[in-house]
C-alpha cells in the first residue's frame, strides 16, 4: 500500500507534521508545471526562485530519509498539468491513497477538490499548519458587521494570541496601534542597512526554464538571485532584519527613496509565503526583540500588525469572497495598462523608480506598490483586473490569496469599500512629503496644470470629480471634497482639461 502526498510549490515547510518521520509507504510528490508558470505571465525571478526552492526542499526531504518524486519542468514524464501528473503517478506507484495540503489559492483548491471527487481511492486534504486563523475565521469575526475593518480583527488577534499585552490583558504601552508615529520621511540618516541576503547562481536552471518554452518578463538575475531558497537562509534574513532593520522600521515604513529603495523593510514576505518561515515564529522573534530593548515599541507593533493583523486579514477576505472577488470593479475602471508597466519607460520619476525596481528585483515595498503604482492606476482609471494580473505576475511574494485583496480591495477600491475605508489616492504633495523623487522629475509637483504639471495633481481632482456620487459622502474624504466645492469653476475646468490630456497620452507620460 502506497500513499502519495502532494506538496505544492508554496508549501515548503520542513516542520509540517508530514515530515516528522520518514515512512516507506509514503511518497512525497513535487511538480514544476507549465500549468503554474503560464496561468499568468510571471517575473523571471519568481519562476527561478520558486523552482530552485522546490528543488532544494526535495533534496532536504531525501536527505532526511523521505521518498520523493520530483517532476522537473523539462522531464519527459511531466505532463505539465496537475491532474494529468497525478493520474500518471497514482498508476505508476499503484497508490491506494492520495493526500494533499490545503492550497492557498482558490484556483488550485477547486481543481484538487474536483480531482478528488473523481477518484475511487481515498483522497484526504490536511491543513498546512502555517496560518494563525482558519479560512473562515475572519468572516466569523465580522459576521454581524457590514464593514470589515482590519483594526477590529487585529485587536481580536492580539487578544487571542496574547501578543504585545500587559499581564492584565491591556495593550503594551497603553495603545493598540502606533501607526501615527510611523509616518516619517527618510532624509538619509540613519543609513539603509546592508543587503546581507545570499547570492545564488541559477544560470543552469534558467537555461532549463527557457529551453522548456516558459515565458516571463523582468530581469532574471540568474547568476545573482538574492532571495532565500530554504529555511536556513530565511532565518538568517530574519536575524539580519531584527538587528539592522527593525529598530528603524516603524519610523520609515511609509517612506520612499530613490537612494534607498529597500530602506528598513524585512523582505521576508517571499520566505513567509513559501512557508519557509511561520508567522508565529516571526511574530515571537520580533516581540522578543522589542521586550529586550532591541527596537522601540512603535516599530515592533507596526511590524507585527502587518503579520498578525493584515496578512491573516486579507487571507480571510480572500476566502470569504472567492470566487468572484477578482472580477469586482465597483468604480467601472477599464483603461488598459500603459506600455511602460512592462518597461519602466515613463518620465514620472517616482513611478519610473517603483516600476523599474519591480522589473529588476521582482519586489517593491508596500508604499511603492500602493501609493505610487497603485495610486496612479486608481487615479487614471486603469482596469483593476489587468492590474491584478500584473501585480500577481511581477512580485516574487505575490500569491493570489494575499495579492488579490491588496490590489482589488486596498489599492484599487474595486470591491466598493469592503476592505478599505477610503480610496488610497493622493496628489503630488504626499509623494513629495514622503519621498525624494520630485527633485529628479521633469514634472513639477507644485503645478496643477500646464505642460510640466505633475500628472498626479490633475488626475487626483478629476478622480474625486468623476466619483463624487459614490465617494462624496465618505467622511475620510470630507476635506478634499470641501476644497473641490470651493474651487472656482475656471480652475475646475482647467483641471478637467489637464486630466483629459493626461489620460489621452498615458503611454507617453
Amino acid at each position: 500500500m502506497t500513499c502519495l502526498r502532494l506538496v505544492l510549490g508554496d508549501q515548503l515547510n520542513p516542520a509540517h507534521s508530514w515530515f516528522a518521520c520518514p515512512r516507506d509507504d509514503v511518497v512525497h510528490v513535487l511538480m514544476e508545471m507549465r500549468q503554474e508558470t503560464d496561468y499568468v505571465l510571471h517575473h523571471a525571478q519568481k519562476i527561478l526562485a520558486v523552482f530552485a526552492a522546490m528543488r532544494r526542499f526535495a533534496e532536504h526531504l531525501r536527505a532526511t530519509g523521505h521518498r520523493v518524486v520530483y517532476l522537473a519542468i523539462d522531464a519527459a514524464d511531466n505532463r505539465q498539468s496537475l491532474p494529468d501528473n497525478l493520474d500518471q503517478l497514482l498508476a505508476v506507484h499503484q497508490a491506494t491513497a492520495l493526500e494533499y495540503q490545503a492550497p492557498d489559492e482558490w484556483r488550485l483548491d477547486a481543481q484538487l477538490k474536483a480531482y478528488a471527487a473523481r477518484q475511487s481511492i481515498p483522497v484526504r486534504c490536511v491543513d498546512t499548519g502555517h496560518f494563525l486563523t482558519t479560512r473562515e475565521e475572519v468572516a466569523g469575526v465580522f459576521a454581524q458587521r457590514t464593514r470589515w475593518t482590519m483594526e477590529v480583527f487585529y485587536r481580536y488577534m492580539r487578544k487571542r494570541h496574547g501578543v504585545l499585552l500587559e499581564p492584565d490583558g491591556a495593550p503594551l504601552g497603553g495603545r493598540w496601534n502606533f501607526d501615527a508615529e510611523n509616518r516619517k520621511a527618510w532624509r538619509g540618516d540613519p543609513p539603509e542597512p546592508p543587503d546581507l541576503r545570499p547570492r545564488h547562481d541559477l544560470g543552469a536552471l534558467w537555461q532549463t526554464i527557457t529551453a522548456a518554452g516558459v515565458s516571463s518578463f523582468g530581469a532574471p538575475c540568474a547568476d545573482a538571485l538574492r532571495w532565500p531558497l530554504d529555511r536556513a537562509e530565511a532565518l538568517q534574513q530574519l536575524d539580519a532584519f531584527i538587528e539592522h532593520g527593525l529598530p528603524w522600521f516603524g519610523d520609515y515604513q511609509d517612506a520612499i527613496s530613490a537612494q534607498a529603495p529597500r530602506l528598513f523593510h524585512s523582505l521576508l514576505s517571499f520566505a513567509l509565503n513559501m512557508k519557509m518561515l511561520s508567522p508565529a515564529e516571526v511574530i515571537a522573534r520580533v516581540e522578543a526583540a522589542g521586550r529586550d530593548g532591541q527596537a522601540p515599541l512603535s516599530a515592533v507593533e507596526g511590524y507585527i500588525r502587518q503579520i498578525l493583523g493584515w496578512r491573516e486579514y486579507v487571507r480571510g477576505v480572500y476566502w470569504a469572497h472567492m470566487p468572484g472577488y477578482d472580477e469586482r470593479n465597483a468604480l467601472g475602471h477599464t483603461r488598459p495598462l500603459p506600455e511602460w508597466f512592462w518597461t519602466g519607460n515613463t518620465r514620472m520619476a517616482c513611478v519610473r523608480s517603483a516600476i523599474r525596481l519591480s522589473l529588476d528585483n521582482a519586489h517593491a515595498h508596500h508604499i511603492q506598490r500602493l501609493m505610487v503604482i497603485g495610486n496612479f492606476a486608481l487615479l487614471a482609471g486603469l482596469d483593476p483586473h489587468a492590474l491584478h494580473r500584473w501585480y500577481l505576475g511581477i512580485y516574487i511574494d505575490a500569491f493570489e490569496w494575499v495579492e488579490l485583496p491588496n490590489t482589488v480591495g486596498m489599492s484599487q477600491f474595486a470591491d466598493g469599500g469592503l476592505l478599505a475605508t477610503k480610496p488610497y489616492v493622493s496628489a503630488a504633495a504626499y509623494l513629495h512629503r514622503m519621498g525624494d523623487h520630485c527633485s529628479q522629475c521633469p514634472y513639477r509637483r507644485d503645478q496643477p496644470t500646464g505642460p510640466k504639471a505633475c500628472p498626479f495633481n490633475a488626475l487626483y481632482w478629476n478622480f474625486l470629480e468623476r466619483h463624487a456620487d459614490r465617494l462624496g459622502s465618505n467622511p475620510r474624504l470630507a476635506m478634499p471634497y470641501r476644497q473641490l466645492a470651493k474651487m472656482p469653476d475656471s480652475k475646475r475646468q482647467a483641471l478637467s482639461q489637464q486630466a483629459a490630456q493626461v489620460l489621452r497620452t498615458l503611454d507617453t507620460l
